[in-house]
């Protein structure tokens, strides 16, 4: 039996008048009680309680002891209120990491969004493609693309991320838009070159068919933005997150093109350093994230380039 165990045990025992009550209202057996205050005793060196037929009582230096012992319990049960009310209230330091494009057109107006309802939380946001150790950089909340690979960490799908093939007017003015993959290769390829394969992009018709075409073209980016800005520049034809595509293509800056054949779509998880406990924090904009990737969510991105 533990300090606090024992403080809450002894507290029993001089309210109740009795070892067995006091054993009984806290789980343990009776000899557990009746040895673990005669350990107490004889620790601290003083006879803290009377025992006799009648009862249990305390001697003087016992009531002092019991009186100590009840502002120790007051004050853990209000430490562990604290606790308790900090587990439930969405507050204090928020570190989430996102890849660059994604985190700069998406997840920050939503997690600014999400910070309007909660006045008490604090946010860093770091954007970066490389993939980093959350444990190690001490982040919090991860949004990852694609399907994950089996781990310790704890994950939740928040929706997918779908991608589309897109072209200025100018260049589908001077070049026939393709109607097949195979027409690509025929093309002007602009290649991001993270995900999607890199030089090998992958299509599937409306039947299910799958055709993997080599591309190659003027210009390649590890950057969603460069690709998009040689898109609108007329520089070839590209494929991209309809997220970073729709306002060009709202805007007839962009055009989507071959609409028949699809492109994989991105799985978007969150990811966080522990399956079992979850902060309230991290649960509830895990919740929020999951609410905002519904249907076509991506329209509803603000404007920008």
């Amino acid at each position: 039996m533990d300090r606090i165990q024992g403080i809450a045990l002894f507290i029993r025992v001089v309210e109740t008048g009795s070892f067995s009550k006091a054993a009984e209202d806290l789980g343990v057996t009776q000899p557990t009680a009746t040895k673990f205050v005669a350990s107490t005793e004889k620790r601290l060196g003083v006879l803290l309680l009377h025992r006799s037929t009648r009862g249990v009582t305390t001697t003087e230096i016992g009531r002092l002891y019991y009186e100590k012992c009840k502002v120790i319990a007051k004050e853990i049960e209000e430490a562990d209120d604290l606790a308790t009310l900090s587990q439930s209230k969405v507050r204090g330091r928020l570190t989430i990491s996102a890849s660059v494009a994604f985190g700069r057109r998406v997840l920050t107006p939503t997690i600014l969004d999400f910070m309007s309802h909660h006045p008490e939380l604090e946010v860093n946001l770091n954007m970066d493609d490389r993939y980093i150790n959350l444990i190690e950089q001490g982040v919090d909340l991860a949004i990852r693309m694609r399907r994950l690979p089996d781990s310790s960490l704890g994950s939740r799908l928040l929706g997918s991320n779908p991608w589309m093939l897109v072209a200025s007017p100018t260049y589908i003015k001077t070049h026939a838009a393709p109607n097949t993959p195979e027409d690509i290769r025929d093309h002007q390829a602009l290649v991001y070159s993270t995900v999607q394969g890199d030089h090998r992009w992958s299509f599937t018709n409306q039947s299910g068919q799958a055709k993997n075409i080599e591309v190659q073209g003027p210009f390649a980016s590890n950057n969603l933005s460069s690709i998009l800005a040689a898109a609108r520049a007329g520089m070839g034809i590209a494929v991209l997150p309809c997220y970073v595509a729709h306002q060009s293509i709202n805007d007839g800056i962009l055009a989507p093109i071959m609409e028949d054949w699809s492109i994989p779509e991105q799985e978007i998880h969150a990811v966080y350093s522990s399956p079992k406990h979850v902060p309230t924090k991290v649960s509830q904009c895990i919740d929020w994230l999951q609410a905002q990737f519904k249907g076509e969510w991506w329209k509803g991105m603000p404007a920008g380039k």
